[in-house]
């Protein structure tokens, strides 16, 4: 047990690791991705809204030290104490130039009580020189690497429109543990033609490659997205809580140990979402995960 829960929770990582509440505050970069700009193409990945999977971070338009001021004077009543991991969310955080990456970085490190940084990226977009920045800043703060996979079947890459191959998740995060960055990949659940044995396939790949951190969440339809549009011309079946609920419990069953689970449910906005409906209630969720873990007397690895 991790406390309270039956799974190594992230909350729980970053309290045995600084010993106080540690709040991820989520900002926008400015950054995009290659599949947008036109490098590899336009309107990037068919789920992705036009602010890049991180409908809940910091205004665009502001400078970082903005976003994370007006962050921190919501919580700071509430958790006077806490500390603060930086999560650079939206599009691909590592889709620039060294100088401007540095910059952001640094101007994130330098606000008070501050100890971490969390970059979310893509597999193609972690070159040598990338890696070597995010080795210098692993030296001098608390930093993790996220992955958007999603899966590792080719029939998925193509739907979803990921825009590179398993080999290039593959040389990211052999670079990343290679320097001792920790890693973190995403796990998308009910993309079309995907089965429990596909996200089992995909986990315990993920699991192979020594990842430190892993996010499952249930794929999204939000209203202006590409998948909208697909939706209503190949409506797909989407499952319901419960059945979301139980797989997660499965899964983590089949997760090792020291594995850090990051999310457990996405929460998209409610005024985009289109379905599932019933992922907007995120309490309910995670209360129905903490329940059915302990009706079937589950926890962490405990099936491996």
């Amino acid at each position: 047990m991790w406390l309270d829960k039956r799974y190594h929770s992230l909350d729980y990582e970053l309290k045995k690791v600084f010993g106080t509440k540690v709040i991820k505050l989520s900002v926008d970069g400015g950054f995009t991705c290659p599949t947008r700009d036109g490098f590899k193409g336009y309107g990037g990945c068919i789920f992705c809204s036009s602010r890049g999977s991180g409908e809940f971070s910091g205004d665009r338009a502001l400078p970082i030290r903005s976003q994370l001021k007006n962050q921190i004077s919501l919580l700071k009543e509430k958790w006077p104490e806490a500390k603060y991991i930086v999560y650079f969310q939206n599009f691909s955080n590592t889709y620039a130039d060294i100088k401007t990456l540095k910059e952001k970085y640094d101007e994130a490190l330098e606000f008070d009580n501050v100890v971490g940084l969390a970059i979310a990226t893509r597999g193609d977009c972690l070159d040598e020189d990338v890696i070597k920045l995010s080795k210098t800043y692993n030296e001098k703060t608390f930093l993790w690497v996220e992955i958007g996979l999603q899966s590792i079947h080719k029939h998925s890459e193509e739907f979803i429109r990921r825009g590179y191959g398993l080999e290039a998740f593959d040389r990211a995060i052999s670079a990343l543990n290679q320097n001792n960055i920790r890693t973190v990949a995403h796990l998308i659940l009910n993309l079309p033609n995907e089965t429990k044995k596909h996200y089992i396939e995909t986990l315990n790949y993920l699991v192979e490659k020594q990842i430190w951190g892993i996010k499952l969440h249930m794929l999204h339809i939000l209203k202006n997205t590409d998948l909208e549009s697909y939706y209503k011309i190949h409506p797909f079946d989407i499952m319901d809580a419960d059945a979301y609920i139980s797989l997660i419990c499965d899964l983590i069953s089949i997760i090792p140990e020291e594995i850090v689970i990051h999310r457990l449910t996405g929460d998209g906005s409610k005024e985009d979402l289109i379905a599932p409906l019933w992922s907007a209630n995120k309490r309910y969720i995670l209360n129905g995960i903490n329940k059915e873990l302990a009706k079937r007397n589950l926890t962490q690895g405990c099936n491996l």
